[in-house]
């Protein structure tokens, strides 16, 4: 005769069904798009400098200026996120390297001020070296902002963040590269050299694989704190994402023979970069909102 458990089951709760975590209060688009700008500014600045080194003007261009664009339209959400223009500003009285956020203020700063001054340079014709020297300085920045919202996130107390702090930083590093891909697409499809093209189909291989990884890792990597990645809204988001990413990346290989699939495929990479981006803000205020992500993720057996 089987043991019969005398004990019922754990339920998670808390005190009169409130959350245990303050749930974020980030907003959509503000906090998403950000996001999605700074990876793309970070890539497309690196696509840029490769571009200026191996003697492609037309691609070293756009990366400049797209990489500027990016930036400030970055800075511009995030400013609007935090509600007053001076909240920004106040970031940038203290460097704490300890601190991600403080990091990333400084990362951002720095990064928005070395794009502005080679698109500058680009556009006017004017202080070469200078508009060279900055190119150069915000492809080693670029990297690191396309980035750091994944350490950043993954350094609070949310579930589906924390416990993704492998899986976020490559997801954000994939997106980038699909972000820079699109770019080179878009003008790719609509330039008669459609040279920038054949580069930015690479990027879009090599993003899509790196951010599929990581999505697929989001999903069955973080035992119960990966739940909202498989269900409910930040799911769905992410499986469309995939979808996209894929698909754009598909499009891509035939980027070079014909402008539709380019401009198609940047459409697509692009979509999916940024539905991947409110997949896992939604994720992580679902977690936050359920007692059950946060009791079960303190226990051993859920690590």
């Amino acid at each position: 005769m089987a043991e019969q458990a005398q004990v019922p089951a754990a339920e998670f709760g808390s005190y009169y069904g409130r959350p245990i975590l303050k749930v974020t209060r980030w907003r959509e688009p503000h906090l998403p798009a950000y996001l999605f700008l700074g990876e793309l500014s970070g890539a497309a600045a690196v696509m840029g400098a490769i571009a200026a080194a191996t003697g492609r003007p037309g691609l070293a261009r756009t990366g400049r200026l797209a990489a500027a664009i990016a930036a400030a339209g970055g800075a511009g959400f995030l400013t609007a996120e935090l509600g007053r223009p001076e909240r920004f500003a106040n970031m940038l009285r203290v460097a704490k390297p300890t601190s991600p956020m403080s990091m990333g203020s400084w990362l951002l700063a720095a990064h928005s001020g070395l794009t502005a001054i080679a698109a500058a340079s680009e556009v006017t014709g004017r202080l070469r070296g200078l508009g060279a020297a900055a190119g150069a300085a915000s492809a080693v920045s670029g990297p690191l902002l396309a980035t750091y919202p994944g350490v950043l996130l993954a350094n609070t107390a949310v579930p589906a963040w924390h416990r993704g702090h492998r899986e976020l930083p490559l997801l954000f590093a994939g997106g980038a590269l699909t972000s820079a891909a699109s770019v080179g697409l878009a003008v790719g499809a609509g330039a008669r050299d459609r040279a920038e093209a054949g580069v930015a189909s690479r990027l879009a291989l090599l993003g899509a694989a790196v951010e599929s990884v990581a999505g697929f890792g989001l999903e069955t990597q973080l035992g119960v704190a990966g739940e909202p990645y498989q269900a409910g809204p930040s799911g769905a988001l992410l499986r469309a994402a995939r979808l996209a990413t894929i698909s754009g990346a598909a499009a891509a290989l035939a980027a070079r023979r014909s402008r539709i699939a380019a401009a198609t495929a940047a459409a697509l990479l692009a979509g999916g970069c940024l539905a991947a981006k409110f997949a896992v803000l939604r994720a992580g205020v679902a977690s936050a909102a359920d007692p059950r992500y946060v009791v079960a993720t303190q226990t051993p057996s859920s690590s």
